[in-house]
């Protein structure tokens, strides 16, 4: 069975029944006196004193001095944090008495936070406050390493009042162990009372928080309508060289109010591939240590950016108004009648109409086809008008020539006389009626005669 050392025992118990340190009130010397925010108070010369004799009062606040209504007690009502300071009493030229006021409320409890802007920074701990502390107000900070008896480091905290905190700072020896857990006390007090806030267990690694990203740009990428390019830079109080970040990075077009998110971003830049069309989209980034140790950063300021525009898409910001519908390949379809667009005025007569922007362009190819074929449709009824003329006039000769001399004799179809040519170019696919012409080679149809 394993068992431990006894020293090692007794130093855990030791640390374990450890009493917690105390955290009251601020010792108060016999002349001073506390008073309530808002509260009545009198303060009194002397208890006992023979009563013909006339007591003035004369009060120091803040480096000014101000003569009060004599007597020897002095009444204060609705006490403010102005009324603290020093008051007097005189008989005559003759000082008797001064007692120091105080108007503090008990301190709040403090929720400490802790946290650490890089591996070669110290550890922070703050807390914010509801209102602002009363003058006098003290805040302490201890840290030691859990389960030891070594002594507790004690640090003293401040105020800050632009930001309403109190913030403390642990220095991080060289070459602590990050893994290793701290226990942090804390305790804030004043004259009205003590406040102690929980005990806190802490590691360096755990605390890590960078600082938000910088530098964070959005440009468009050109003639990529759905795409942005997103740029920033390292914190500055993260040396990059020795340590990296991982980064998380969320938009959302105007003005969409959900955000998309893309995580796990090594590199300083993120391409968009799914932004919405002419839309301006707001951008942030925020960081954390690359293997996930601590807490993300706060997120970056917003960047914002547009996704590229095609310019010919932009006519309608020009004035004119563009009847034609994109499609998917980038041709653009048919032109309407600029009439369908106009809209009705008020009287009911009609607006204006306003001209289309763009015009169908016809090409000039089909054009030429038809004009050829035209040119060429002509040209034949033109030769057969010529060879039914020539033949005409043959039919009036034939009888004073002699068959055969010099021209080509039409021969029916049905005869039995030999083809005019031995090898014909077309062949008919049936025999036509008797009469007609029989075409059968480009001598025959272009002859001289």
């Amino acid at each position: 069975m394993f068992c431990c050392p006894e020293p090692l025992i007794f130093l855990l118990l030791a640390a374990a029944a450890a009493p917690r340190r105390p955290c009251g009130p601020l010792g108060l010397s016999q002349d001073t006196v506390l008073g309530r925010l808002g509260a009545n108070l009198t303060l009194r010369c002397w208890d006992e004193g023979p009563g013909n004799v006339t007591v003035s009062w004369r009060a120091e606040e803040r480096g000014r001095s101000q003569r009060l209504p004599t007597g020897n007690a002095l009444p204060l009502h609705r006490l403010r944090h102005e009324d603290a300071g020093t008051y007097t009493c005189f008989v005559g030229s003759r000082r008797l008495r001064s007692l120091r006021l105080l108007v503090q409320e008990p301190p709040e409890t403090p929720r400490v936070s802790c946290y650490r802007r890089s591996h070669d920074h110290d550890v922070l701990c703050e807390w914010p406050l509801r209102a602002k502390p009363s003058p006098g107000t003290r805040a302490m900070l201890w840290v030691k390493q859990r389960f030891t008896a070594e002594n507790a480091t004690e640090q003293r905290c401040r105020f800050f009042s632009k930001a309403q905190k109190f913030v403390c700072r642990v220095k991080v020896p060289r070459g602590a162990d990050d893994t290793k857990p701290l226990l942090v006390s804390t305790c804030v007090s004043n004259g009205a009372g003590g406040a102690a806030g929980e005990d806190k267990i802490i590691t360096l690694n755990g605390v890590l928080r960078p600082d938000p990203p910088l530098n964070v740009t959005v440009t468009a990428l050109e003639k990529a309508p759905q795409r942005l390019r997103v740029n920033w830079s390292y914190p500055s109080s993260w040396d990059h060289r020795f340590y990296w970040l991982r980064f998380q990075v969320r938009y959302r077009p105007e003005p969409a109010r959900t955000f998309s998110e893309v995580d796990q971003v090594t590199t300083t830049w993120l391409d968009i591939h799914d932004a919405w069309r002419g839309l301006r989209h707001v951008v942030q980034v925020r960081a954390q240590e690359e293997f996930g140790h601590g807490a993300w950063s706060e997120w970056s300021r917003e960047a914002v950016g547009t996704p590229w525009t095609d310019p010919r898409d932009l006519t309608s910001e020009t004035g004119f108004f563009s009847s034609q519908f994109p499609m998917e390949d980038g041709i653009y379809g048919l032109t309407l009648p600029p009439e369908l667009f106009a809209e009705d005025g008020a009287d009911g007569t009609g607006g204006p109409v306003m001209e289309a922007s763009a015009r169908s362009t016809a090409s000039p190819y089909p054009f030429v086809v038809a004009g050829g074929s035209l040119l060429l449709g002509i040209a034949l009824c033109i030769g057969v008008v010529l060879r039914y003329r020539q033949l005409w006039r043959m039919g009036g000769w034939r009888g004073r020539k002699p068959e055969g001399e010099g021209q080509h004799v039409l021969v029916p179809l049905g005869s039995s006389s030999p083809p005019l040519s031995d090898t014909p170019l077309l062949s008919p696919p049936c025999s036509p009626a008797p009469g007609g012409l029989h075409v059968t080679s480009l001598d025959y149809f272009f002859s001289g005669q």
